[in-house]
């Protein structure tokens, strides 16, 4: 499969360089702490002064009632299907819900997505749910909220997801059920306890702002420390440990602005604060928005759905944050990030000159709308 190769590639390739340097050896197997300065992978016993943990996370198998008495799959187990499934139920309706229920239902699927709260992506504005609501139901996937007793049970050869939601068929029939509800850090069996190391109650490594555990010696990079779940916030938490060790350079989680893309067709680009984190301060500020079907590059591609929306600081002038939800947006949200990295006013994008016929063009007219949040 195309998927297979391109992942061995990288990550064959990702290993031979690490065999490949000769200040770095490579043990396979499970390592756990002994002690705060030694870990133990099999029969090897390593001592160090410094140990930087980077485990990686995997999906949460949540305890819903019948979840062990049926198959499921996870986000790893359901690229490894070699079929395509008739009806897939997904359980959780964020991230990895959204992104495979669409990709599956153009594969030719029917697809359900059963969501506890009362909306999708709940962490996002209210407008911002409602518009990827509307984008997948127009696609034909089914989308049941507020499923407050979701639970499992079998059915032949088919899967019965119970929802009870307060309307709809109070149970699902579907051949195959994802669960997507979150991810678990890969820390429970590394030996955390014989180091000394804190974790918090979902086993997430505590951690300071610059990514050192409360053991000196000892830090956590990535997904393990619940300080970011992307590769780019896992990459910058090597570029932060490293600069403060290697080079002097004073680099902090703090100064990390929030970013991050939900990869549906159109995606869903997200930096800084929402409307509603905005709203939470009381602040005065400023609010734009525009719809794609204003956006010349979306029309013309056919691809006019979503809009843009920016929230700005009335006194400051400086950008708080945005929701893009179009085409071509996970690449133009960069515009308005590497501003807000720089302490600019929102002035120094919209009196800019974009180049025309793109995505990016737009957001000076975007900034240019500015009115009060009322």
């Amino acid at each position: 499969m195309r998927r297979e190769a391109i992942v061995a590639k990288s990550r064959n390739g990702l290993e031979k360089s690490l065999r490949d340097n000769e200040r770095v050896t490579v043990f396979r197997g499970t390592a756990r702490f002994a002690s705060a300065t030694t870990v133990r992978v099999g029969e090897e016993v390593l001592e160090a002064k410094q140990i930087f943990i980077n485990v990686g996370a995997r999906a949460a198998v949540p305890n819903l009632p019948g979840v062990h008495a049926v198959p499921f799959l996870t986000n790893s187990s359901l690229l490894a299907l070699d079929k395509l499934p008739k009806h897939l139920v997904i359980v959780g309706g964020s991230y990895i819900g959204i992104e495979f229920g669409q990709m599956y239902r153009r594969f030719g699927s029917e697809v359900t997505i059963v969501e506890k709260g009362p909306r999708l992506v709940g962490h996002e504005d209210e407008d911002v749910s409602a518009c990827v609501q509307s984008i997948l139901e127009a696609e034909g996937i089914a989308i049941r909220t507020s499923a407050e007793c979701i639970h499992l049970k079998g059915h032949g050869n088919d899967v019965v997801v119970g929802t009870n939601c307060t309307s709809g068929e109070p149970e699902i029939v579907g051949s195959h059920v994802l669960l997507a509800v979150g991810r678990v850090p890969n820390t429970d069996d590394l030996g955390l306890e014989h180091a000394g190391v804190k974790t918090d109650e979902r086993g997430y490594i505590l951690v300071d702002d610059e990514l050192r555990t409360n053991v000196p010696g000892i830090y956590a990079l990535g997904d393990c420390n619940g300080r970011g779940a992307f590769t780019h916030t896992a990459y910058n938490d090597y570029e932060i440990v490293a600069a403060n060790l290697l080079d002097d350079d004073a680099r902090r989680v703090s100064d990390r602005i929030v970013c991050y893309a939900l990869y549906l067709d159109p995606p869903l680009a997200r930096i800084g604060m929402t409307e509603e984190e905005v709203r939470a301060t009381g602040k005065p500020a400023l609010i734009a928005t525009r719809p794609m079907t204003r956006v010349n590059r979306a029309v013309e591609k056919g691809e006019s759905l979503g809009f843009m929306k920016v929230l700005v600081d009335a006194e400051s002038k400086l950008i708080l944050g945005a929701s893009l939800l179009g085409v071509g947006c996970d690449e133009a949200i960069h515009c308005l990030l590497d501003v807000m990295y720089a302490k600019a006013p929102y002035t120094t994008i919209s009196r800019a000159v974009h180049i025309h016929p793109t995505v990016s063009e737009l957001i000076p007219t975007l900034l240019q709308s500015l009115k009060p949040l009322e």
